[in-house]
């Protein structure tokens, strides 16, 4: 697949009315400076990639102010810029003063806020807004394969890549684990790393802090400081137990961890997805429609929780949305029977969802009659995700 002949149509809406700011944030690779220069061709950039510009500005974070200050006024009618503004935290505070008293304002975009918000740097007290940007999703790209999608992952380059493994090797080398030594957010990077490597075995499972700190020859608390590194760095996300009034007794509220890619997760985890069967493929198939699910929440700034539902009998539900409003159980699977969705009617049975849905391979929608009065509807993944990214679902 040649990135020639591939343009992925990027769902984020970014409209700033003139003095807005924003922050962006997003992992690395996932498009966010493609996306800012092909939306704002006109705007005055600062790329704090590059070497010289960062150490310019980190020993005199004034001349930003400087420089802005000499901008022509038709240079305001852009939003000024700044790659990576998480490495020079200063920057924030020269940015502030120029928001109180010019008329400039201000993209802000990152891979990580973990120094910003450790560090008690300057977040703007609420003058910027805040977007997240995603790895690819189904809705933006041209004849979406699944297949595909959980062979190579969603990260632009990664999914359009000739060898994709060998890109996300060069990803996980340079920047999953050197980018965080880089970044200084972990001083004992030989456990980080076999930290990371134990991610991705356990990746949708609940997580067992003590078991993984057994492994990694590390305490529990660090597993947990090891973790909050991932998610601030937007590299993985977690998803906590549905909590509500209940019945039946539910699992500690111990949460999942999810990577932020299923190539990524496969590549840790040496993984190779050849077809969409078995329990990998069913793995990885979740994971996807997870992804699909944050990204959704993240980009039509839906307000809904995302969780999901375990009993201690090991009745379970893949995903619960809002307070029980949809649960979806995802099957890699063209046949599915009452037997295959116990825990989904159970749920039903307890919570009494708007929705309850079953994403599978199936060829058609149909629905499973499970009392007089309710029923579990089961959707193509096609349909789902067309459903999802149209509103229909939640």
């Amino acid at each position: 697949m040649s990135s020639r002949l591939v343009r992925f149509n990027r769902l984020l809406s970014f409209e700033l009315p003139q003095g807005q700011s924003a922050f962006l944030w997003g992992a690395r690779k996932t498009g966010k400076s493609t996306y800012l220069k092909e939306k704002y061709p006109n705007s005055i950039r600062y790329d704090l990639l590059l070497s010289d510009e960062y150490l310019r500005l980190l020993n005199s974070p004034h001349l930003l102010r400087e420089e802005i200050l000499a901008l022509p006024s038709e240079a305001f009618n852009e939003p000024i810029i700044i790659d990576e503004v998480q490495k020079i935290p200063l920057l924030l505070d020269e940015i502030h003063w120029l928001i109180e008293n010019t008329p400039a304002r201000f993209i802000l975009c990152g891979s990580s806020a973990r120094k910003l918000k450790h560090g008690a740097a300057n977040l703007l007290g609420g003058r910027a807004w805040r977007f997240t940007f995603y790895p690819l999703v189904s809705a933006e790209i041209p004849e979406f394969n699944l297949l595909h999608a959980l062979q190579n992952g969603l990260v632009p380059s990664h999914y359009i890549a000739s060898n994709a493994e060998r890109s996300l090797r060069a990803y996980v080398k340079d920047y999953l684990k050197e980018e965080i030594q880089a970044e200084g957010l972990t001083r004992n990077l030989r456990a980080f790393s076999r930290f990371l490597d134990s991610v991705p075995f356990s990746n949708g499972e609940i997580v067992n802090y003590s078991n993984i700190a057994r492994d990694c020859a590390i305490d529990a608390k660090t597993v947990k400081e090891y973790y909050q590194i991932l998610e601030d760095t937007l590299i993985g996300y977690f998803v906590y137990p549905f909590s509500k009034k209940r019945k039946r007794e539910i699992i500690q509220a111990t949460p999942k961890f999810y990577l932020f890619d299923v190539g990524v997760a496969n590549f840790l985890s040496k993984r190779k997805i050849e077809v969409l069967k078995g329990i990998e493929a069913g793995h990885a198939f979740e994971h996807f429609i997870l992804m699909e699910l944050m990204a959704y929440k993240g980009i039509k700034e839906k307000d809904f929780e995302l969780t999901f539902w375990r009993t201690k009998t090991k009745l379970e539900v893949d995903f619960i949305l809002g307070d029980a409003e949809v649960a979806i159980e995802v099957k890699i699977s063209e046949q599915i029977d009452k037997k295959d969705i116990n825990g989904l009617i159970a749920f039903q049975e307890e919570h009494n969802p708007k929705l309850a849905l079953v994403v599978c391979l199936a060829p058609r929608p149909r629905k499973i009659k499970t009392t007089e009065d309710k029923d579990i509807t089961i959707l193509p993944y096609q349909t789902f995700l067309e459903q999802l990214w149209n509103g229909k679902i939640i």
